[in-house]
């Protein structure tokens, strides 16, 4: 029997297995969204939980993946939008310790150095940016797919992703001549 049967039975062993499957992937692109691993490991729970209560809503089992990411890229979209104490309590920010989370996301995926430079200068990008972004180069999907996943406009994702590379390619400038 296959995982999602065994998940529509509510078989917490298949859950398991799909956090297994899917727990890194999901959790690489919800740091890159979010920018915060606690969060971003948050974010991945709420998924598997709603993916385990809602599986019947899976259509077709082959966009098991495609299913989870959109289920994972709302739970970030929803905790982008999240009012939070820290707006009248200012704490250090996050991105103050991106520096502490990207090496750990390093460790875990096996990059190098000069991509962890990258990932700290995607995550400087405006969200609407960094999620098609990470979408795009991170997860691999087509405009199409980012279109579908965050119910966009085909041309909406193209712009996005082009003004994106924009603003990245400026970061980068001005990151590479502030070392300088």
């Amino acid at each position: 029997m296959d995982v999602i049967q065994r998940l529509k039975q509510k078989e917490e062993a298949a859950l398991r297995e799909l956090m297994e499957q899917y727990g890194d992937y999901l959790l690489r692109t919800a740091v890159l969204l979010l920018r915060d691993r606690q969060a971003a490991e948050e974010a991945v729970q709420d998924t598997f939980i709603q993916a385990f209560e809602n599986i019947a809503q899976l259509r077709d089992g082959d966009k098991l993946r495609s299913w989870l990411t959109r289920i994972a890229v709302n739970r970030c979209r929803m905790r982008q939008r999240k009012w939070d104490w820290r707006h009248i309590f200012p704490m250090p920010r996050m991105d103050q310790h991106v520096n502490e989370s990207v090496p750990a996301v390093d460790e875990m995926l096996g990059v190098h150095w000069r991509e962890a430079e990258m990932i700290k200068s995607v995550q400087q990008l405006p969200y609407t940016y960094r999620e098609v972004m990470t979408l795009y180069y991170y997860n691999e999907l087509g405009v199409q797919e980012i279109a579908a996943q965050l119910q966009l406009n085909i041309n909406t994702v193209k712009a996005r992703l082009m003004r994106g590379r924009h603003k990245l390619r400026q970061i980068v400038v001005e990151k590479g001549e502030s070392d300088a």
